[in-house]
């Protein structure tokens, strides 16, 4: 069923990409309406690049089951495909993923302190004593290295977005 359920995330958000390539330019102010309906309330109030929902997606195709301890490299290349970054991010530890992501490539620090509530394909960092956690917010869920329905258990760090 989890894998059904899969495919038709894949195929909607593959449906509906060229709607957001169409509908979202980089002046555009706010999602249209089909959009909005799919990515919920919340999503008009962010004004960001489009392309990290293509990211999310990236990921999702790439992810495992079950965690590889490599999150932040699997976010990494599904920003650098997704063409949100110009080239790979450098730093090691993913709780530092949020800091170099603003200060080398435009992103910004959303105010929400819950991960249920950040827009599709914001990147969401997580700290704690060792490496932390990085992860992608999916229509359904969450995904780095592995697909979650539910946030990471750990301190949040912040929700980013590139800002267009």
């Amino acid at each position: 069923m989890k894998c059904f359920a899969s495919l038709l995330l894949i195929g909607f958000c593959s449906w509906s990409l060229p709607l957001a390539a169409n509908e979202l330019s980089e002046d555009s102010s706010s999602f249209s309406e089909r959009l909005l309906t799919f990515f919920g309330p919340r999503a008009e109030t962010c004004r960001y690049d489009s392309r990290m929902i293509r990211a999310a997606e990236i990921a999702s195709e790439r992810a495992f089951k079950k965690p590889t301890w490599r999150c932040w490299h699997y976010v990494k290349d599904a920003l650098l495909r997704a063409g949100v970054v110009p080239n790979r991010p450098e730093t090691p530890w993913a709780k530092q993923a949020g800091d170099e992501l603003c200060a080398k490539y435009g992103f910004r620090k959303l105010r929400i302190s819950n991960p249920l509530r950040a827009p599709v394909g914001a990147v969401i960092v997580y700290g704690g004593e060792d490496a932390g956690h990085v992860e992608l917010r999916t229509a359904s869920g969450f995904v780095s290295d592995f697909i979650s329905p539910t946030p990471y258990p750990r301190p949040l760090i912040g929700v980013y977005v590139k800002g267009i």
